[in-house]
């Protein structure tokens, strides 16, 4: 009544007082919405009308009208914004820009304006907040992500940006920037293409040794550190195609190199020697502070077919006291089994859950 009335101070308190007691009432923020814009007060009048469309989204009188000043207000900031910046006023560029994301948090443009004057002043942090968010509005933009990529790899976010590059790839295979910069990224990373013999160890029946070092070096090659000292003389791994594998997984003592200097590569793995190359690689482990807790107290594990004499004994004990490997029928270990690419995947997922 006050408002038809055109007494919108009054008016006003009365809303104000109606969203107080009942912050869901429509009506209270249409109307206070509409003395809001009638007063030059556009900024509330807008906040008043997005409260309403939060309770109807559709709600026929209110949208158009917040969707006018939405679009109005935005590209006035948009505006302002380049303006300023043209003028070299970064800072009022800035809260023009920022103001626009008031409006329409969705704006690509004011992400990318506010993410490249970021990126004058090498503020990466700030600049990735706005890239990543344009990002998400268009994932579909080579443009956008090649953007974002290139400001992760200046942050020296270097698995990160790898991961945008390949997205940029996939959009555009011919992206010479994309593809310079994964290569310079893997590089960095020390990530390598792997062979094909790599993808065939699953379906071994006997998983070898230089085939036992490749899975480690890739199942926990953000695990293991890198070996301090010198590597081993090893004489017979010039030609095997796992021989950047075999050199850090010897060098950490994890596989066994002979005291003629070999490492036999193509020698197949058994059981037993399986128990050993595990109980070494979670020693290794237990080195970079990761814990494994015993399952079974050791001395109560009763083995048929492997005696306390032999070489394997401790190690066998000791993968099955961790629950990694276990007896078969009969409590036997069969330890002259050969290992197949399948079990060796296994025991080492087993283990890369455990430290997880």
């Amino acid at each position: 009544a006050y408002y038809v009335q055109n007494d919108l101070p009054r008016a006003e308190d009365f809303f104000k007082a109606t969203i107080t007691q009942h912050p869901d009432m429509i009506l209270g923020h249409l109307g206070l919405g509409q003395v809001y814009q009638e007063t030059g007060r556009e900024d509330l009048a807008f906040t008043e009308f997005r409260e309403a469309l939060k309770r109807n989204p559709e709600h026929f009188w209110v949208k158009p009208r917040y969707e006018e000043i939405k679009n109005r207000k935005t590209q006035e900031a948009l505006y302002d914004g380049k303006t300023l910046a043209a003028g070299g006023d970064n800072e009022a560029a800035k809260t023009s820009y920022l103001k626009a994301l008031y409006y329409s948090p969705e704006s690509t443009d004011a992400h990318l304006a506010l993410a490249d004057l970021y990126l004058q002043e090498e503020s990466y942090d700030d600049a990735l907040v706005h890239l990543k968010a344009a990002t998400a509005n268009e994932p579909g933009s080579e443009q956008i992500l090649l953007a974002y990529a290139n400001a992760l790899f200046q942050s020296d976010n270097n698995a990160k940006s790898l991961d945008i590059y390949n997205k940029v790839l996939e959009l555009n295979p011919d992206n010479q920037t994309a593809q310079e910069r994964i290569e310079t990224l893997k590089n960095r990373l020390g990530i390598f293409e792997l062979p094909s013999q790599y993808d065939s160890i699953p379906s071994t029946d006997a998983v070898t040794k230089e085939q036992m070092s490749a899975l480690i070096s890739v199942h926990f090659k953000d695990v293991l550190p890198d070996p301090s000292r010198k590597p081993p003389i090893i004489i017979d791994i010039s030609t095997s195609w796992a021989t950047r594998h075999i050199l850090k997984i010897a060098t950490l003592g994890i596989l066994e190199v002979y005291p003629n200097h070999t490492f036999q590569p193509q020698k197949v793995v058994t059981r037993a020697e399986l128990a050993e190359i595990l109980f070494r690689l979670i020693k290794q482990l237990e080195q970079s502070s990761y814990r494994f807790i015993q399952q079974i107290p050791p001395e109560r594990i009763q083995i048929a077919d492997v005696s306390p004499d032999n070489f394997y004994y401790r190690p066998i004990v000791m993968i099955i006291s961790y629950d990694i490997m276990s007896l078969e029928l009969g409590r036997k270990f069969n330890p002259e089994q050969a290992v197949s690419g399948q079990e060796a995947i296994r025991h080492l997922s087993l283990i890369l859950a455990l430290i997880r």
